[in-house]
């Protein structure tokens, strides 16, 4: 549960506004041709497909792939409330190999947020449900707002 309370429908209007706003600087999520897919308060899925330079040794996607579209979706998960917000610490667990073409979904959904920290949990997953990895982030609230004149 949150330590602050919003109208749904507000909420989510912020949480949109948001992530449109994060969405315009990500050159990082972009580049790597990641789609936000949806976002809500303290939620966010996000989706990106394997591609051949993605792949390492092994033929397998690069961990280090599947980690930063775990932690794009982490990120815009914690930014929903307008006070920007970075990651403190994370980690992940990576459960099944992915293959090159493989599309990767990742669902980021918040457990608590409390004063400036917050825990989020992230599954990354392939079209069919199976997931490939699970991910935890610990979040921190910075100075400063993503949205002008708006927030704390």
């Amino acid at each position: 549960m949150n330590d602050q309370t919003i109208p749904e429908e507000g909420a989510q209007t912020l949480a949109m506004a948001c992530a449109q706003a994060m969405w315009a600087d990500d050159r990082a999520s972009q580049g790597l041709g990641m789609e936000l897919v949806e976002v809500a308060p303290g939620r966010a899925v996000l989706e990106m497909t394997v591609t051949p330079a993605m792949t390492n040794g092994h033929g397998m996607c690069h961990g280090g792939f599947i980690f930063t579209l775990a932690d794009s979706a982490f990120a815009f998960a914690c930014n929903t409330y307008n006070q920007r917000t970075v990651a403190l610490h994370c980690a992940i667990t990576f459960i099944a190999p992915v293959s090159k073409g493989d599309r990767l979904r990742a669902t980021a959904r918040e457990i608590s947020r409390r004063g400036r920290s917050g825990i989020y949990d992230i599954a990354v997953s392939l079209p069919d449900g199976t997931v490939v990895a699970e991910f935890r982030g610990q979040s921190r609230t910075i100075k400063g707002t993503l949205l002008d004149g708006e927030g704390q």
